[in-house]
């Protein structure tokens, strides 16, 4: 079992940048597969990114693609978001996420993840 807590959200202006950090409890965080989900008011959660166990494979959302980067130290056992270029429309709760039996075709899936963190608020003001 893994606990997950967010770090890192707040407030910023469009085109700024901020980094989330997600520190996992545990000694076997690099057995799991890692993503990042956010959820607007009024919306339903949708995938962000996500990163192999290792970190060597990582998949964004189309609309997040070029200005996000997820990452991860299991050394630390932390991934992190690094968002930059940020838009109005990312404004949102982001969340962590862990599963230790992911395949890559799973890692957008939110359904598939077992582990979930308390999330942490984004918001870009224009």
């Amino acid at each position: 079992q893994v606990q997950l807590v967010e770090f890192g959200g707040g407030l910023v202006q469009a085109g700024g940048s901020l980094r989330l950090s997600c520190s996992a409890s545990g000694r076997t965080f690099g057995i799991y597969a890692m993503g990042w989900f956010r959820q607007a008011p009024g919306k339903e959660r949708e995938f962000v990114a996500a990163v192999s166990r290792g970190g060597g494979s990582t998949m964004y959302e189309d609309s997040v693609k070029g200005r996000f980067t997820i990452s991860r130290d299991n050394a630390k056992n932390t991934v992190y978001l690094q968002m930059n270029s940020l838009k109005p429309e990312d404004t949102a709760v982001y969340y962590c996420a862990a599963d230790s039996a992911l395949t890559r075709q799973l890692m957008s899936i939110i359904r598939a993840y077992e582990y979930w963190g308390q999330g942490t608020q984004v918001t870009v003001s224009s």
